[in-house]
């Protein structure tokens, strides 16, 4: 609104008539709920009968709203440098009471600081703790700013702020205040928020715009206002409210029925229920309701006593469940139990031959062969000690869960070896487009050693360079420095490789090369394994070197040709 230059005689005028002025513009205003806060400059630019002219006016607007807990609940702040809160939105429900706290107001006579005052009002001044009013019963929010001056400090990010959490600005500005920055604090359209008046003499002329603006009329009854179940005027507008029970669907307007389980705040334990109004608890299949209606028990059925359980009964969600003691297996009737063939159905690990003794069972091995100290596996290649290097192929077409399999059947060819430092010596290599040792032959003097490392091994991927891994075993493996025993012992040395694929090398000159150091070789291929290499590394003659399968699952049937091969002549101890 642009300024308002009014006659030098209506300067003149006493404070009065102005209050008789705003109450006689009609009868009092029934805006309907409404929090309304005053933000008042006593600044020390503001003299102090401008300032008295100010409170005059704060009295005459409040003498014509409708002031109540449940209508219209006003607060007025005034600041300078600092923000003094006169009384908050939830102190007074009676108009005498502000007109006292207005009156007692001592102006602080400092700095401009309108950014900092806007502020206070949007985090405290409308927080429900002062009074303000959920923002679920829609009341809105109305900020009105007095100012004489230009603000000392940043407004426009503030106010943008209280406007983004719907709080509706008023600036008024008077004699010397900036435009700029009225505009920038006020909400939009901005020709019924800016007021701009001449002197502090004038102000009532905003008084009587803004008491118009809020006393509008009863848009409820006089539109066409499409609410479902209930319709509330508010300033300048109307909005839709619903009956107990429901909430306002998304188009405002139309109501749906609450769901309170939703909102968290039930405290059942297990089920939520809905019903008109409310909700109850309700508990799964297997469990009861306590007397709080809201914690579930499990139901103990085998109380009951007809379970009809030879041995024991547990509870379960369904119902009571026999089981039977330690030793015994359930029959089919569910009730009723004997005793367990413990070789039957169970991993008993034996190596040989089950046998089931009472509450436990032991393990037999075949004629000529002595049970181990671990009671389970039979004597093993003891005669035929030897430094045996296995090369396990890590490329790409092997595939993750394969190259566990054959780490398997590593630790299958481990176990019928008597791995010690003076028995048969194990070392592990791995390639793919590289070569690397896993362990040497001199690192581990046990079996369990070896097959932990072994299950440790990740798995490398990629190229398939066999014939580099052959020149590794032929010029680093089998070295003293690695573990290898001296030649002069005449220990076997064996090598063993293990692949599912052509070589993406040549083979020829280091597989020669090995049977020329004196090195056994064994070649174990698994699918698209090419037989013309496995030939050309494995010793001669080749149907004792050379063993293949044609899938991964299917190469334990291996174990038994290489248990043959690698303790030749020795065979197994007696």
């Amino acid at each position: 609104m642009r300024g308002l230059f009014w006659p030098l005689s209506l300067l003149l005028l006493s404070l009065q008539p102005w209050e008789i002025q705003l109450q006689s513009a009609g009868p009092r205003c029934y805006t309907g709920p409404l929090d309304l806060v005053f933000v008042i400059d006593s600044s020390r630019s503001v003299r102090p009968f401008e300032f008295e002219t100010m409170r005059q006016f704060l009295v005459g607007l409040l003498r014509s709203l409708d002031v109540g807990l449940n209508a219209t609940r006003v607060g007025v702040i005034q600041y300078s440098s600092q923000v003094q809160s006169v009384f908050p939105l939830g102190a007074f429900s009676r108009r005498e009471d502000m007109e006292r706290a207005i009156s007692a107001v001592v102006p602080l006579a400092q700095g401009t600081m309108t950014g900092l005052a806007i502020q206070y009002a949007m985090n405290v001044a409308f927080s429900e703790a002062e009074g303000a009013r959920p923002p679920e019963e829609r009341v809105p929010r109305v900020l009105v700013i007095v100012t004489d001056g230009r603000p000392q400090d940043r407004v426009a990010e503030v106010a943008a702020q209280a406007r983004a959490r719907g709080i509706e600005i008023y600036a008024v500005g008077v004699q010397r205040a900036d435009v700029g920055s009225l505009r920038a604090m006020a909400s939009p359209p901005l020709d019924q928020h800016v007021f701009l008046v001449e002197s502090f003499d004038l102000i009532q002329e905003f008084g009587l715009q803004f008491q118009g603006r809020l006393c509008g009329k009863d848009l409820c009854a006089e539109w066409g206002h499409g609410c479902q179940h209930q319709c509330v005027n508010a300033p300048g507008t109307f909005y839709c409210t619903c009956n107990s029970g429901y909430k306002l669907a998304p188009d405002n307007k139309n109501c749906l029925a609450m769901d309170l389980c939703a909102e968290g705040t039930h405290g059942c334990e297990h089920l939520c229920v809905n019903s008109l109004d409310s909700y109850f608890c309700r508990c799964r299949a297997g469990f009861a309701l306590q007397q709080d209606q809201k914690s579930c028990r499990a139901i103990d059925y085998c109380s009951f006593g007809n379970h009809s359980c030879q041995h024991e009964c547990v509870n379960t969600l369904e119902g009571p469940q026999c089981i039977c003691r330690e030793g015994h297996d359930l029959l089919p009737d569910g009730r009723s139990c004997r005793v367990r063939d413990f070789c039957n159905g169970v991993d008993h690990g034996c190596e040989f031959q089950c046998v089931s003794e009472g509450l436990s069972f032991r393990c037999l091995c075949p004629e000529g062969r002595r049970l181990q100290a671990d009671g389970k596996s039979c004597d093993r290649c003891r005669e035929g000690h030897v430094d045996l290097v296995l090369l396990v192929d890590g490329s790409k077409s092997v595939r993750p869960q394969n190259f566990e399999l054959v780490k398997r059947f590593v630790n299958q060819i481990v176990d019928f070896l008597d791995v010690s430092p003076e028995g048969t010596r194990i070392g592990l290599v791995q390639f793919s487009s590289r070569v690397r040792t896993e362990f040497p032959l001199g690192r581990y003097g046990t079996a369990a050693e070896v097959k932990q490392a072994v299950l440790a091994v990740e798995y490398m991927e990629r190229g398939t360079m066999t014939g580099l891994a052959l020149r590794h075993m032929v010029e680093h493996s089998f070295s003293e420095a690695q573990g290898a025993r001296p030649r002069d012992l005449n220990v076997p040395r064996v090598g063993l490789v293990f692949t599912d694929g052509r070589s993406q090398d040549d083979i020829s000159v280091w597989a020669a090369r090995a049977k020329e150091e004196g090195i056994v070789m064994y070649a174990v291929g698994v699918g698209k394994a090419v037989e013309e290499e496995l030939r050309e590394i494995a010793s001669e003659p080749s149907e004792l070197h050379v063993s293949y399968a044609p899938d991964f699952s299917t190469m334990t049937h291996l174990l038994e040709n290489l248990k043959g091969s690698i303790c030749p002549d020795a065979g197994i101890e007696a």
